[in-house]
């Protein structure tokens, strides 16, 4: 063992280890991570961990083999080879995907190889400068807190080497081929050309570019590709699939429209293919909670499909009403799509999803995917007959209007923040009376007509602040009175 030049603190945090590159997110590092990992799958205990005792999950033996995969991330290559290469050192198979895939590529060849576990090098949304590292279980969706501690706790600060030739060696495999057949099973051609559409899939540089493309360009389903090259500066953007990052798609949707007399929309993927957005003719945003709501709308009445529904805590209460109507059971989790894995594996979930454009359905993996769901919305616009946008209107007449934004504020003391709101809540907020409050991630203030959360960013020095209301109006003015609790101004209790 070579003596280590940055043992640092390493910390999993709601999905995954996330650093900035050369800082803390370095090769000696990721060496650590794969000795610790290596050594959690060799555990005896690993059989008694509750995703085999309660969650009714698969147990699979080391010898089963590892599966790794990368985003377009600068080195998230070379990182992902010198992980491998001490999984291989230590004696259990290891396989490396010989190009860049989005993360639900890999999810599904941990299942679709019947692997131990699977690996995924990406920071997904966060800005260029950081890396990451993803665990993926047996089942093919984020690995609970359980597992990720087993690794934690067997990090040593000892940084144990590997041989230029040992990483050469590492076999290659095609991951995107049987991804990419599973894609095809889940889609329905004949509704997605039901009607004459126009795509623009925005990639966001992001490793899911291309994939969209490929099925729409099979259906004969007419496309423009933006942002669809390798660029591990992002554009300068964080490749996260908010409205602010979203001005080029805006723009190629407006110089598209007129050009042809097909109904448009834009869809677009993050940083590693697993979340989405969307857009519509006019360029209105259409954020994750009408995503959402409009995936559900489509199987519930469409597919007509039924079971329960899975939504995170900061998920749109215009996700609830639908379920209320529909009647079907509603289950909330924390933040993190790992809460939402558990239930898929234990249960026939319907659909499952989050604030973040994070969304499963049945009969696919326990784990998001951007290019599975980009393909559902096109299918939703061919098969409707209506525009994007009559789409999402016609969703807020039935079920209710809802405003929502969120603020993300750099905030060193996020944690004391949020801890302080808990122990001391306010009775009235932005002259709106607190009619209840929820901790179940974070802290939500509930008002009569929508709600405030307050979440500490477990991978960022961020403090995430969530709003919905029923007007614009509204929003602001809660979420301009929660910046300035953040930011340090009294007055705003």
């Amino acid at each position: 063992m070579a003596s280590n030049r940055s043992a640092s603190r390493i910390a999993f945090g709601t999905d995954g280890w996330r650093a900035v590159i050369a800082e803390e997110f370095t090769f000696d590092n990721v060496a650590r991570v794969a000795r610790a990992f290596v050594d959690h799958l060799r555990a005896e205990e690993r059989q008694n961990d509750p995703i085999y005792t309660e969650w009714g999950a698969e147990y699979r033996s080391a010898e089963q083999g590892v599966v790794i995969g990368y985003d377009t991330r600068f080195l998230s290559r070379e990182f992902a080879h010198h992980f491998a290469a001490i999984v291989q050192d230590s004696g259990i198979p290891v396989h490396v995907s010989d190009s860049f895939v989005p993360t639900p590529a890999l999810s599904y060849a941990v299942v679709d190889r019947n692997a131990a576990a699977g690996i995924m090098f990406t920071s997904s949304h966060n800005p260029a400068r950081y890396n990451g590292i993803k665990i993926k279980a047996e089942y093919g969706g984020s690995a609970p807190k359980s597992i990720t501690q087993s690794v934690e706790k067997r990090l040593k600060d000892e940084v144990p080497t590997v041989s230029p030739s040992a990483s050469a060696s590492v076999p290659l495999v095609d991951l995107a081929t049987p991804y990419m057949n599973r894609i095809r099973e889940l889609i329905d051609p004949e509704r997605l050309t039901a009607s004459p559409v126009q795509v623009v899939v925005d990639s966001m540089y992001g490793s899911a570019q291309g994939y969209v493309g490929k099925i729409l360009d099979e259906l004969a389903i007419p496309f423009v590709q933006i942002r669809g090259t390798r660029d591990v500066l992002f554009g300068g953007k964080s490749p996260e699939p908010l409205e602010k990052n979203l001005a080029p798609l805006r723009g190629v949707i407006g110089s598209t429209a007129k050009r042809t007399n097909r109904r448009i929309i834009g869809v677009v993927t993050d940083g590693d293919g697993d979340r989405i957005s969307a857009m519509d003719e006019k360029g209105g945003f259409v954020d994750a909670h009408r995503t959402y709501a409009l995936i559900l709308q489509y199987l519930v009445e469409t597919r007509r499909w039924r079971g329960p529904v899975v939504v995170s805590f900061n998920l749109s209460d215009l996700v609830r009403r639908m379920c209320e109507a529909y009647g079907l059971e509603i289950i909330e989790i924390p933040i993190g799509f790992k809460h939402a894995a558990k239930h898929i594996v234990q249960r026939d979930i319907l659909i499952a999803g989050e604030e973040s454009g994070s969304i499963a359905i049945r009969g696919h993996i326990p784990e998001r995917d951007g290019v599975l769901f980009s393909l559902l919305l096109v299918e939703i616009l061919a098969n409707s007959h209506r525009s994007v946008s009559r789409l999402v209107a016609d969703l807020h007449k039935t079920f209710g209007p809802q405003v929502y934004h969120r603020r993300d504020l750099h905030v060193e003391e996020r944690l004391e923040i949020v801890d302080k709101l808990k122990k001391s809540p306010p009775a009235e907020f932005a002259g709106h009376t607190v009619c209840s409050v929820e901790t179940l991630d974070g802290i939500k203030l509930r008002f009569d007509r929508g709600w405030l959360l307050f979440r500490a960013s477990g991978t960022e020095p961020i403090l995430r602040v969530y709003c919905e209301m029923t007007t614009e109006k509204d929003v602001r003015q809660v979420l301009d009175e929660a910046e300035k609790l953040a930011r340090g101004d009294v007055t705003a209790w």
